[in-house]
């Protein structure tokens, strides 16, 4: 028997591993183990969310396939009406979704590396030519590049995280205003958002959310789980045009966010102060934690507006750093092999007590290569 040959020869995607396999491994229970390798949220759901989940009933019904209840509140919390609000099982869930809806074998899409993998990833599996924009040194756009590339090859899809993963950066205003005007379907992916809201207010100053109504090739994805810590549960939503909702609702999954994931996001919508908070400690410790890794010789860090800083290392292989953290201190980063990236980490942003320990371990390796 045949699989499709593209299939065959398609990468996989490259995870991390299950927090219970790596504490087996490295023979640490999980609450000796501090993770900044996923840009997860550190201090997890909110209070509400946890009863939320303890009290839920009725796990033998399957969930709403419109999920209403959930878009509505995501309606009120967002601004945008929930006729143009789809709900998935996390933002990965939608970009799978526009590339089965809008892409034949042999169609394009187009990307600007390094950037989050599950944009190449997802092209893949959908058969399409996934053509490369890449960034410059600085992570910032190379738009001379990109406008040439689109009239060039004619892409059925831009995808654009702001702020960048992995390095956190942001265009600006008039540089995301040249990338919208460009004859693509522009999807922003805004899973990181939250963070780079210079007022506190949850991305509301800074995002394009609010003008997908207005524009015709704006699509733009969030997810709940940096912001409300349910990276576990898998829920997020994008909002769409007017024209592209009818056929994405004939296309997705009927009943694809459960009801577990379902609850927790209201439950967390229900307290917007509370998450306004906890992003509030996690920026506040972004800046901390990068102005005392910026102490470091070895390390040259990137301005960061997300949830992480990625860094470069110098007189030290980033790998081996990465690996004897894991090893004998129990701290758990992100290392990339890729090309642009083989001598870098990038490491999430945790509490306050992840900081001192980050430190203290990276303290015995400075003076180990001094």
């Amino acid at each position: 028997m045949q699989v499709r040959k593209h299939i065959e020869t398609l990468p996989p995607y490259t995870p991390i591993e299950p927090f219970e396999v790596l504490s087996a491994r490295l023979g640490r229970p999980p609450e000796k183990i501090i993770k900044l390798d996923a840009n997860e949220n550190p201090y997890g759901p909110l209070p509400a969310v946890r009863q939320a989940l303890a009290d839920l009933p009725f796990l033998h019904i399957y969930p709403d396939p419109e999920s209403r209840t959930l878009r509505k509140a995501i309606s009120e919390f967002i601004g945008v009406p929930a006729e143009n609000i789809l709900a998935g099982a996390g933002a990965d869930e939608l970009i799978d979704l526009l590339m089965r809806v809008f892409l034949e074998p042999g169609d394009s899409i187009m990307v600007c590396p390094p950037t989050f993998g599950m944009y190449h990833f997802d092209g893949r599996l959908n058969n399409a030519e996934v053509i490369e924009v890449s960034r410059k040194d600085d992570f910032s756009l190379d738009l001379p590049a990109l406008r040439q590339a689109v009239q060039h090859e004619r892409p059925k899809l831009l995808f654009l995280a702001t702020p960048n993963n992995p390095d956190g950066s942001m265009p600006t205003a008039d540089e995301l205003e040249q990338v919208l005007e460009l004859p693509v379907l522009v999807v922003l992916d805004e899973a990181y958002i939250e963070f780079a809201d210079p007022c506190g207010e949850l991305g509301r100053s800074i995002s394009r959310i609010g003008e997908v109504l207005q524009r015709r090739n704006l699509v733009v994805l969030r997810t709940f789980s940096k912001l409300a810590a349910l990276a576990g549960l898998r829920v997020g939503y994008g909002v769409f045009p007017d024209w592209l909702m009818p056929i994405l609702w004939k296309a997705k999954q009927p009943y694809n966010v459960n009801v577990a994931a379902t609850a927790a996001a209201l439950a967390a919508l229900g307290h917007p102060e509370q998450m306004k908070e906890v992003v509030r400690r996690i920026i506040a410790e972004r800046e901390r934690m990068a102005e005392a890794l910026s102490r470091y010789p070895f390390f040259s860090l990137y301005p960061s507006q997300a949830n992480y800083l990625l860094m470069r290392v110098r007189g030290v292989e980033a790998a081996e750093l990465k690996k004897r953290l894991m090893m004998e201190y129990g701290i758990l980063v992100r290392y990339f092999s890729t090309p642009r990236l083989h001598d870098c980490l990038r490491i999430s942003v945790g509490r306050p007590q992840d900081t001192e320990a980050l430190l203290g371990a990276l303290d015995r390796v400075a003076e180990e290569v001094a």
